[in-house]
C-alpha cells in the first residue's frame, strides 16, 4: 500500500466520478456497487467523501448498519465487467465480490476493504447522514425519480436519495 494525500489526487477522483467509483459497504458482507454521483470536499475542517445512495438499496442497509465505506477509484481504464456487475445486478440476491472477481485488500482504519482493481482507495467514516427529499429537489431533476418505477429497479427509481458523508481518515494506492 502506498499513502497518498487525498487532495493531491483531487483532480483524479472528481474526473472519475461521472464514469463511475466503487463505494465498498461491510455489515453482512462485503458489497461494491458503482456510483457516478459523489462529491469530495471539506466540511467541519475534514475532508469529506459525499455518497448518495437510494433509500431501497442493498447499500444503504450496510451503511446504515456499519457506518463506514471505502471510496474505490480506477487509475486507468476499468474492467467493463466489473461495471456491469456491481452497476447492474443488486447485493441483496448476489455476492457481487465473488461475481465481479474483485480482490479485496485489508484497508488500514476502517473495516471495509479496498479494491486491488480500482486501487486508488479512500477510507471512510460515515460523520452525517440526510435524506433528501424529492420535493426539494429541482423539479428540472424529477425524472431520476420517476414514480412509477419500483425501488428495486436499477438506475433511476422512485426512491430518494440519502447522502452520507464520510469523514476521509485515510488514502492509499493498493
Amino acid at each position: 500500500m502506498e499513502k497518498v494525500r487525498v487532495f493531491d489526487c483531487a483532480e483524479q477522483i472528481v474526473r472519475a466520478i461521472p464514469g463511475g467509483l466503487l463505494l465498498t459497504t461491510k455489515a453482512d458482507k462485503v458489497n461494491s456497487m458503482v456510483i457516478s454521483w459523489g462529491s469530495l470536499g471539506i466540511e467541519w475542517g475534514k475532508p469529506i467523501f459525499t455518497v448518495y445512495v437510494r433509500e431501497g438499496r442493498f447499500t444503504r442497509s450496510q451503511l446504515d448498519a456499519h457506518p463506514e465505506f471505502t471510496i474505490n477509484v480506477p487509475v486507468g481504464k476499468p474492467d467493463p465487467g466489473i461495471f456491469r456487475v456491481c452497476g447492474y445486478q443488486s447485493g441483496y440476491s448476489l455476492d457481487k465480490v465473488a461475481e465481479a472477481g474483485l480482490t479485496l485488500v485489508k484497508s488500514e482504519l476502517v473495516d471495509v476493504p479496498g479494491i486491488v482493481q480500482y486501487p486508488l482507495t479512500l477510507e471512510c467514516r460515515v460523520v452525517f447522514r440526510q435524506k433528501q427529499p424529492i420535493e426539494l429537489i429541482d423539479p428540472k431533476f424529477h425524472s431520476d425519480y420517476p414514480q412509477d418505477v419500483p425501488g428495486t429497479a436499477p438506475l433511476a427509481n422512485r426512491d430518494a436519495h440519502i447522502a452520507y458523508y464520510g469523514e476521509i481518515v485515510n488514502a492509499y494506492l493498493a
